[in-house]
């Protein structure tokens, strides 16, 4: 078992967060704890943490090479296959907590797209099924990260440097850090409900000009429920409704792949030419695995401002205050958005320089920072 050299302090800290704020596991959940083996030291924690409320917990444990393996050796038949275990495992779990563990981030940097492709898109009913779960409330999820040294490497920290943006980011230090994490509620909200007040979004940046509807719509306020740590306010916008060009300001990372400087254009909602300078093969044939995937599923803003450095990691990128991210593929229905895809990638724009956004006509975002 690899020990962590981490103050064990803040992993108590950390499970004692994710189980009674992110989770609010109760008596009698059937609660999923998956993560890979260098996570052990969170597991243990959120594990023993879970059994105090009365909930049933059970992990699944596993190792980057296996989706290398898998990808590798699996015929078209297995990749298409759907395990009826996993489909039952997603209709009957209370929570699930996924554990971001990282060994190896470029493990499937050479594997043939296509089948990544083609796994994700038998696994869409699967995704499917947990979105309308989700939604309803019949079952919660959250997804936060073990800080590995891989994860450190991307992120140009060393290990003890990774561990403490990780936690400042979470705000474990914090004497009451679930109090913070409502008080962010309290302070997106106020936001939030103006966001809902408006029909059309129009957002100017470098390279960027792009129009999109979010006409009755709902946001959705993130604040270290589904994500943790967190910040960010959510859409899901009008399938039909986006027109313009975005360039993203940072690598985009998805399946285990690092795809640059991403440019997008759309008509009438759907992408209609995609470039990048590294990685466009794949980015177009993640754009083809199916009808929804070359629409978007989610328009958002970052709102955590402890987070200022890029890492390459999506779950801290995309909450950075000042940034936009927008995801093609799946939507979240309690958003009310339809678009379903076996694809939810999302990539950021950083607005902090030169960046605006107008909701019908009227600046609302400048430079990173709300001015409503």
């Amino acid at each position: 078992m690899v020990k962590s050299h981490m103050n064990d302090k803040r992993l108590e800290k950390l499970a004692y967060i994710l189980i009674n704020h992110s989770l609010e596991i109760k008596k009698n959940d059937l609660f999923l704890i998956t993560g890979g083996y260098l996570s052990a030291p969170l597991i243990r924690e959120v594990y023993k943490e879970a059994l105090k409320k009365g909930a049933h917990p059970y992990t699944k444990i596993y190792f980057d090479e296996l989706s290398e393996i898998y990808y590798k050796n699996a015929s078209e038949k297995q990749l298409k296959y759907v395990s009826p275990i996993a489909k039952f495992e997603i209709k009957n779990i209370d929570a699930r907590l996924s554990i971001i563990s990282p060994e190896n981030t470029k493990n499937l940097t050479n594997i043939d797209p296509r089948k990544q492709a083609i796994s994700s898109a038998a696994h869409q009913e699967l995704h499917q099924i947990f979105l309308e779960r989700a939604a309803k409330k019949e079952l919660r999820w959250c997804l936060t990260q073990y800080p590995t040294n891989a994860a450190a490497q991307d992120a140009d920290m060393s290990l003890e440097e990774y561990e403490d943006f990780v936690f400042k980011a979470a705000h474990v230090e914090k004497k009451d850090p679930i109090q913070y994490w409502k008080n962010v509620y309290k302070n997106q909200e106020k936001i939030k409900k103006i966001l809902e007040t408006k029909n059309e979004l129009h957002v100017i940046a470098k390279n960027t000009d792009l129009i999109l509807s979010v006409k009755g719509r709902k946001w959705i306020n993130s604040h270290g429920k589904e994500n943790f740590p967190d910040g960010e306010i959510f859409t899901g916008p009008i399938e039909n409704s986006a027109e313009g060009h975005i360039s993203y300001s940072f690598p985009a990372i998805h399946g285990g792949r690092e795809v640059d400087e991403i440019q997008l254009w759309f008509r009438k909602g759907k992408v209609i030419k995609a470039k990048a300078s590294k990685g466009e093969k794949f980015l177009k044939t993640m754009l083809n695995m199916d009808a929804g995937a070359k629409r978007i599923g989610e328009f958002s803003f970052g709102t955590n401002y402890s987070i200022k450095k890029y890492t390459k990691n999506t779950l801290f990128d995309e909450k950075i205050g000042g940034t936009i991210h927008i995801a093609v593929g799946s939507g979240y229905p309690e958003t009310g958005s339809k678009n379903k895809s076996g694809l939810h990638w999302d990539m950021i724009c950083d607005l902090r320089k030169d960046g605006e956004v107008y909701a019908d006509n009227e600046l609302i975002y400048k430079n990173g920072r709300f001015l409503i």
